[in-house]
């Protein structure tokens, strides 16, 4: 039971990047997924989720408008497309599962650094 992050990078600010998140060991269409950061000296926190075959998401007020969450059931993958990129925005991303049938699965996280 795993989630394997992937899509980080160096970006100038204004750009864009495109996380995945691969589920293995489980499928992912009855759980809770989200996608969370830790920025430098920061708490980890939570920046979107998605729910209900994706009919339901939701954004921190930080990201709101620049960030989308989606998720493939078929492939057991969920997305996170990040435009508008910040200096703010550097941090590690980690992808959690919450699964009905209780525990949650993170991810081991990938970097993603905005610089000129």
């Amino acid at each position: 039971v795993r989630l394997v992050e992937s899509g980080g990078g160096l970006v100038p600010p204004g750009g864009s990047l495109r996380l995945s998140c691969k589920a293995s060991g489980f499928i992912i269409d009855t759980s809770v997924m989200s996608w969370h950061r830790q920025r430098p000296g920061k708490a980890r926190e939570q920046v979107a989720f998605i729910m209900d075959a994706g009919v339901h998401a939701g954004y921190s007020a930080s990201v709101r408008g620049r960030f989308t969450i989606s998720r493939d059931d078929a492939a057991d993958t969920v997305y996170l497309q990040m435009n508008s990129l910040k200096d703010e925005d550097t941090g590690v991303y980690y992808c959690k599962a919450s699964r009905p049938s209780g525990g949650d699965v993170w991810g081991q996280g990938t970097q993603v650094t905005i610089t000129s």
